[in-house]
Order: structure tokens, then sequence, then C-alpha cells
């Protein structure tokens, strides 16, 4: 039995930034038997429904910003997820959602900051938290 953190919208739980999910059954079968521990540090911080938001490359580094008003919301987010990894010491594996500013793990899009598509295959920022632990990431739909 492995210990696996796993995008909580993937399981069921409504914390996507439109109040939905993205339960995917299909996963949800391989993992039988496995421990979950759900994450959504963008839920924890900011609620659900949210405004979007994107991955902003800054000569400071990579930002989350919001894209309702263009606030830098990359501290909260950031806390939430050394926060998480201190807690549980024990993964195997985190399966993140893909293209997620935050989970996804070689998929998230990255901007400039006017907005314009630098790379489509990047690592949010939770996941760059978690590769630098050396905990093995999967983008979920890589894991099917």
């Amino acid at each position: 039995m492995r210990t696996i953190a796993i995008s909580a919208c993937l399981v069921g739980i409504k914390c996507r930034y439109d109040a939905t999910d993205n339960k995917n059954k299909a996963l949800m079968k391989k993992l039988q038997g496995d421990t979950l521990i759900p994450f959504c540090p963008e839920d924890y911080a900011f609620g659900s429904p949210r405004p979007t938001m994107d991955l902003v490359h800054t000569v400071d580094g990579d930002k989350a910003i919001s894209n309702e008003n263009g606030l830098d919301l990359t501290a909260i987010v950031n806390q939430y997820t050394v926060d998480f990894f201190d807690t549980h010491t024990d993964l195997d594996l985190l399966i993140g959602k893909d293209r997620s500013p935050s989970c996804g793990v070689c998929s998230a899009k990255l901007y400039d900051e006017d907005k314009v598509l630098l790379s489509s295959k990047e690592a949010g920022l939770m996941i760059k938290e978690a590769l630098k632990r050396n905990i093995k990431c999967i983008d979920a739909e890589d894991f099917i």
C-alpha cells in the first residue's frame, strides 16, 4: 500500500475555481488500496468558487497571479505547500491535476508579465516544492 498525495478535485472534492470537481473514476479504481491524502492549496487559501490564477514568470521567480485583480497570491499558496509537506513526510507519490498553476506536474502554463504564453510544460507551485523534497510527481492524465 502506498501513501499518495493527490489533487483533491480528482477524488471528487468540489474545490476547483468554479466549485466543481474533476473526479476521475478510472484513476480512483487504479488507486484502490492506497492511502490517499487530498490537497488543494488554492481552495485552502481562497475558497471555491474563486477567481482563476495564472503562473507568471517574473524577475523574482514564478508567481501565482490573480486574473481578477492582478494580485500576487504566491505567498499563501507556498505557505500551504510547505505546511502540507512538513506534515506529510512519508509520501510515496504525488498525483497532480494537469494544467493547474499549483498542481500541474509538467503541464502548467507559464506566462510572462504581459500574459504571453512562454511554456505549457511547467511545474505548478506545489509541485516545485515537492520536487525539491524529492517526492515523485506525476500528472493524473499521465498516470492512467
